[in-house]
Parts: C-alpha cells; structure tokens; sequence
C-alpha cells in the first residue's frame, strides 16, 4: 500500500514546472549534490566519465539522454541531433556501444511517421558503428504503439534493437510471447509509472509474481535478456532457475540503475554474472529521477539525507 501512494506521489510531483525549474537550479549544482546518486551528469561528457568508472569494475552500460513528452517537431529534431552527437562522441571515446532512447523524446506525440523517421536517422548511424538500441518502454498509453513501431523496424531489418517490458501490466505476457517469437532482445522491468487498475496489477505481490513468471519465461525461451531488478528475490530466483534448468550465464544479462543498490552491483559482478547498469544523464532529468524516488522508500531518505547535508 505504502510503495503504490509512494509511487503515486512522486508521479504527481514529476509533473510540477516549480519543482523542475528549482531542481534544474540545485539538483546538479555540485559533485555531491543530491540528484548526482542517480544521475551521472548533463552533459555527454560527464555520462562517459560515469561509463569509464563502470568498464573499470567489469560493468557494461547503456547510456540514456534524458528527455520526454516532446509536443513539438523542433524539438523532437533536436532530440534526434542530439542522440546522433551522442553516437559520434561514443565511438570517439571508444567506450561501450550501448544506447537507451524514449519515442516521446523523438516525437511521437507531435508526429508518429516523424518519430519513426527521427528513429531510422539513429539506428542509420548507430547500428553500422555497433551500437545496440534498446526502446524504452514508457506508460500503458504507450505499449501498444511502442511495440507496432519495434516489430515494424525488426520486419524491415533493422536487428540491433530491443526493447522494455514491464511485469506490472495485464498484456505484458501476451507481449512477451510476440517477442519472443520475434527473436527479439527483451528488457523485463517491473513498472515504475502510475497506471490504472484496468490494465496493470495494483498489489506488489501481483506485480512480482508476473514478474517470476517472465523472468522464467525469458531465460528459458527468450535471445539474451536483460533481467532489471534491484529485487534480492527476483535475483535469488533467476540465478536458481538458470542453475536448475542449465542456462549459462552468458546467454542473459542482469540490468540495473545508476546509483541504485551498489552492493548488489559487486555483488553479481564478484559471482561472474554480467551486469549491465543503465545511465542516464542530461538536463531533463527531473521527470526520471521522480520515478526513482517513488520506486522505493530508501531513495527518498537518502536524498533527505542529501538534502540536509545542501549548503
């Protein structure tokens, strides 16, 4: 009860243009700041420093420029520059070819053949230099058409793609099937947005227990998934399901995000499991950094604490 008001709270607040604007002002202002535990920076730059560090303990990464709900083509074009600066300065810095991207940041609500075109334009420069391109999954108004344009991109070539789903919406297994059917990469994540009662689980055991099933699911039936959770359980389970059932360690991966859970990182790396840690940077971080505040209880007391220590 408690995590679904926590969630529902956050999401309420991702929405205030005050507390974005006083945010933007403070969040980032020093090396310590608050905002920093979850965010790696505003600038590319600064995401590949964090990517270095990772790379250095044995830890893959996919890089996330921030940025949603754009209403308008200009600024759906600029989204696109900027992804497109992002896979020149990657190659240049000769770090990990991973890339995460929102079809909201790309213009879906302005214009879905322009968010299809912005799409091509990225993978048209990604997937030739090596890079992998994960579409994230965003709230259920988004599944349907998020999943039409994957499975369109997939049937016209376009392979060096994945995409998100999430355990806490009644479709999700029926999607996982079409997926997995497809050969596609699948990105099983929990949910952190508010949805209805009509379409998603309301009780966290319900949501966990969907997210058991798929997990299971995936590393039995599914091409190299990327199990997200922070979840102790959820990680006891697949790493027993994939020692029961003889699935190497190789053929999955486990995901997390930046900042989160830093002894359960070591911890997977130090068993020889891969990890791959999900970084998001820019200046458009305070919708995302919301969702991880409601997420889980101790995110909000460590910023309290982060907070406190502002001068």
């Amino acid at each position: 009860m408690f995590a679904s008001l926590s969630k529902a709270f956050f999401h309420a607040l991702s929405g205030s243009r005050t507390l974005k604007t006083l945010a933007s002002r403070y969040g980032m202002r020093r090396p310590t700041s608050f905002a920093r535990r979850f965010i790696a920076g505003e600038t590319v730059a600064e995401a590949i420093e964090a990517a270095r560090t990772l790379e250095a303990r044995g830890i893959s990464h996919t890089l996330d420029l921030l940025g949603e709900s754009v209403t308008t083509l200009d600024g759906a074009y600029a989204a696109t520059r900027d992804y497109l600066a992002m896979v020149d300065a990657v190659v240049q810095a000769g770090i990990g070819r991973n890339l995460s991207l929102k079809l909201t940041q790309l213009g879906i609500d302005a214009d879905k053949a322009s968010a299809i075109d912005n799409l091509r334009r990225i993978l048209e420069r990604a997937e030739p230099a090596g890079f992998f391109v994960r579409i994230d999954m965003e709230s259920s108004a988004y599944t349907a058409v998020t999943l039409e344009i994957f499975e369109t991109l997939w049937h016209h070539g376009h392979r060096q793609i994945g995409v998100v789903l999430q355990s806490d919406l009644r479709r999700t297994e029926a999607d996982l099937q079409r997926m997995n059917a497809l050969g596609a990469r699948v990105r099983l994540v929990k949910g952190a947005y508010r949805e209805p009662k009509a379409v998603a689980y309301q009780g966290k055991a319900d949501v966990d227990q969907a997210y058991a099933r798929m997990l299971e699911t995936l590393l039995s039936q599914g091409n190299y998934p990327a199990i997200a959770t922070h979840d102790p359980a959820m990680l006891d389970r697949a790493k027993r399901y994939a020692r029961e059932h003889a699935i190497a360690s190789d053929t999955f991966e486990f995901q997390m995000l930046y900042g989160i859970r830093r002894d359960l990182q070591t911890a997977l790396v130090n068993e020889g499991y891969r990890l791959r840690i999900y970084v998001p940077f820019g200046r458009e971080w305070f919708p995302y950094f919301m969702r991880r505040l409601g997420e889980r209880p101790a995110n909000v007391m460590f910023v309290l604490r982060g907070i406190a220590g502002e001068k």
